[in-house]
């Protein structure tokens, strides 16, 4: 016992400089997946989020809501159907997302966060004209692509020390139409109108693999570029990593796509040498550089 609370204050200490180099800081986090239906999963995970602010960082939480979308949606007996990896959107489905996504899960993301003695604020992309939207492809209906984002209402909220928790529909352009937007594309688009210090993409991967398998735990842009025309990089995972080269290119210091379903993935990834899954930047070096 006695040496498993040495661990605890060792490891407190050499997190220091990390939490140093944080303070201010404004991380946005996606959140989604398996984690986001276990009760659990979703306690550590709102425990992380209030220590990240505790010690002085501005965390965003930007979620997702698939599985709960799918779950209602069948008990409405509305077909929905995938292209390129995004939902087809009609005005019944749009309805039941914006119900979804704007009320029970971000509210049960909220409730958790504020169970951990955080405080934390639920909106949507809609609040404030937060994230106003055109039609991202006809073919995909109410599904949007953020042209102009107004992050004001978010920095008042950290400035308040309020964690906002941001439901992925967004305002459209005209007629004021409801947009569902992907929620790894919501993230990225605030991050970056945010000039964010780190944009985590929580997933249920560990991270870009290399053709053997095995994750590649540094990037620039242009190896996912190549890896990409290579086919390494595929499927679901294309449009992670262009979200987070988008990211980039509007200012975010680094992005980093890890596993989600990794206990304290968040606190691995921003308080330790190690960090986790695979970050993508241009040109920052980590405090201490990680391991190979």
């Amino acid at each position: 016992m006695d040496r498993d609370w040495t661990t605890t204050a060792r490891t407190l200490s050499e997190a220091l400089p990390y939490m140093q180099r944080y303070t201010g800081a404004v991380v946005v986090v996606k959140f989604g997946g398996n984690a986001m239906g276990d009760d659990a999963a979703m306690a550590e995970f709102a425990r992380d989020i209030v220590l990240m602010r505790q010690v002085g960082m501005n965390p965003i939480v930007v979620h997702g809501g698939g599985p709960m979308i799918n779950e209602m949606l069948g008990k409405l007996g509305i077909t929905s159907s995938f292209v390129r990896g995004k939902r087809v959107t009609d005005k019944p489905t749009v309805e039941v997302v914006e119900m979804i996504l704007s009320g029970l899960v971000n509210k049960r993301i909220v409730q958790a966060i504020n169970d951990q003695g955080g405080r934390a604020v639920g909106i949507s992309g809609k609040d404030d004209d937060l994230m106003v939207c055109e039609a991202d492809d006809p073919e995909l209906g109410f599904v949007g692509r953020p042209v102009e984002m107004n992050v004001q209402v978010l920095r008042d909220l950290y400035d308040a020390g309020i964690i906002p928790v941001v439901a992925p529909v967004a305002t459209g352009v005209a007629d004021n139409e409801t947009f569902n937007v992907n929620g790894d594309t919501a993230a990225g688009a605030i991050a970056g109108a945010l000039q964010a210090d780190r944009l985590l993409l929580l997933t249920d991967v560990a991270g870009v693999k290399n053709p053997a398998g095995e994750v590649v735990t540094e990037l620039r842009p242009e190896d996912v570029h190549r890896m990409i025309a290579e086919g390494t990089i595929a499927g679901g995972m294309i449009p992670k990593t262009e979200t987070a080269l988008k990211a980039l290119e509007e200012g975010v210091r680094a992005v980093v796509i890890l596993d989600g379903r990794v206990p304290n993935a968040c606190l691995l990834e921003l308080f330790t040498d190690h960090g986790a899954g695979s970050i993508i930047r241009s040109t920052e070096p980590r405090v201490k550089p990680r391991p190979r």
